[in-house]
């Protein structure tokens, strides 16, 4: 297992994420949950930044399935936050690649992950297309932190 870094204080804010609201109780969940730009292609660098900042209402993330093909090699476990957090790779390219987030009993949610060289005029462009596909199909705006 690996610790990640104490993330500098200023980190949180440097922390590239957009979010979908979240449906009310009782409807369907969306397939993308949001969109991330990391800065580097290093997850356990750029993993506790992202846990940091999600909702709290996610819970506790324990495990997390990524391409392996976008990231540097990474370890199996990573202890984030006095937290056990499991990486998972995948094999499978997606198009456009995406890091899947689980917490025991409260769900899974799906990000959208803008590559870390993108210029920031193509991440623009990404993060609101991922925001209008979702505001076509369910009629919600986005939330950005």
């Amino acid at each position: 297992m690996t610790l990640a870094p104490p993330p500098p204080p200023s980190s949180t804010s440097a922390v590239r994420l957009r979010l979908v609201p979240q449906p009310a109780q009782g409807h369907m969940a969306q397939r993308i949950d949001g969109a991330w730009w990391p800065q580097s292609p290093d997850l356990a660098s750029e993993l506790p930044g992202l846990l940091g900042v999600l909702p709290h209402a996610w819970g506790q993330v324990t495990s997390v399935l990524v391409d392996e093909a976008v990231w540097s090699p990474f370890p199996g476990r990573l202890l984030v936050a006095n937290q056990v957090v499991r990486l998972r790779r995948t094999t499978t390219q997606r198009s456009p690649s995406t890091v899947c987030l689980l917490a025991p009993g409260r769900g899974r949610w799906d990000l959208l992950v803008v590559p870390p060289a993108a210029t920031d005029a193509e991440a623009g462009r990404l993060m609101e297309s991922m925001a209008a596909v979702v505001r076509d199909r369910v009629g919600w705006g986005v939330a950005v932190r």
